[in-house]
């Protein structure tokens, strides 16, 4: 279970703690010579501190505020450092820089500006060194500081590697879904196809055990009919109502060939548009007569539904005989040519 925490309870959070270091600030404020520079560094990182935690909403940090507060991380050292020496210093908060530096790089780093906030930490070492000498580190905290950058720096990098496993986990789990409701989907289509083929055939295969396989002219007929009906089941799809299958045997046992084809491009039609498409082809199937009857939706994107190709051989049939099956063949004859629009026309009075 992962807990999302407010960002602006954060913000408020590093608010108080940024407040906390203005305010030793303030009750040190009698030990420096100059009260101005001491000042003007407390009011550089306030509004450093509000710039990285105010401005932009996005969670890297902008590159212009990262350089501010690296220079911030430089002048205000010096302006403090150069009111009091050390010995001043000790018994007090005046050297409250270094903390707040170290908190502001913490915050730099936390919004993914990390090599700006190792070199404003660098510039804080740096110049407690050359202040206090290597001592000033433990004295005055900077070590700590230095400390802090790096678990933030690194709770950053884990923080976002636990984003990026998020976002995998999430487009795996969304894949495999999909997945799984295709399988389910073709499963029940299956289910659905083998179920209506067994009502189909059952009779037939009824029929066939009942005279053990001697069948008469009629019923052998009768079986390539219902070979042909249970293809349509199957390649056929949406193109098929009760009326288009009544036309189809029909026509069939008037010796035409039929085929159907459906390729998806009725699939997103309403009931009614669907219903019209359909009658009109059953319509088609009654009032034509002819050798084969092609029957093909078309892609989406066009504005006619399905196609209606009757043909018929100029030699009786005989290329057909030899294998030549083709649609486009020379030898036969196009009786029909319909195509049946996706949304029914309106005529304007």
């Amino acid at each position: 279970m992962i807990v999302s925490v407010p960002r602006l309870l954060i913000i408020a959070l590093a608010a108080i703690f940024s407040a906390y270091h203005l305010l030793l600030a303030v009750v040190s404020i009698d030990v420096p010579r100059m009260k101005v520079p001491y000042i003007a560094a407390m009011v550089l990182y306030g509004l450093a501190t509000l710039l990285s935690l105010l401005l932009s909403r996005t969670q890297r940090m902008p590159t212009w505020i990262a350089a501010f507060n690296v220079a911030v991380a430089v002048v205000v050292p010096l302006l403090v450092t150069s009111q009091f020496d050390q010995a001043a210093a000790k018994g007090t908060y005046a050297a409250w820089h270094t903390a707040a530096i170290g908190t502001l790089m913490v915050i730099t780093s936390t919004r993914r500006r990390h090599t700006f906030a190792w070199i404003g930490t660098a510039v804080l070492v740096v110049q407690t060194v050359a202040w206090a000498g290597p001592g000033g580190l433990v004295a005055y905290g900077v070590i700590g500081s230095v400390g802090w950058v790096a678990v933030s720096h690194a709770l950053s990098l884990s923080l976002a590697k636990a984003g990026r496993d998020t976002r995998q986990y999430a487009l795996a789990e969304r894949e495999a879904v999909e997945w799984r409701a295709a399988q389910e989907a073709h499963v029940s289509e299956r289910q659905f196809r083998l179920g209506q083929t067994s009502r189909m055939s059952l009779p037939m295969l009824r029929q066939i055990e009942a005279v053990e396989g001697e069948l008469t002219d009629p019923q052998r007929l009768e079986c390539l009919y219902l070979e042909g009906a249970i293809r349509d089941e199957i390649r056929g799809r949406k193109l098929l109502n009760d009326r288009v299958r009544e036309q189809i045997m029909m026509a069939r046992r008037n010796g035409t060939t039929v085929t159907l084809l459906d390729e998806g491009g009725i699939d997103d039609l309403s009931e009614e548009d669907l219903d019209r498409v359909l009658n009109r082809l059953a319509d088609a199937i009654r009032d034509t007569q002819t050798g084969k009857l092609i029957a093909r939706t078309v892609p989406g994107g066009s504005d006619i539904a399905v196609t209606v190709v009757g043909l018929s051989s100029l030699d009786d049939g005989h290329s057909s005989a030899l294998g030549s099956q083709g649609i486009d063949d020379e030898e036969d004859r196009v009786d029909l040519w319909l195509e049946i629009p996706r949304v029914q026309a309106t005529v304007s009075a």
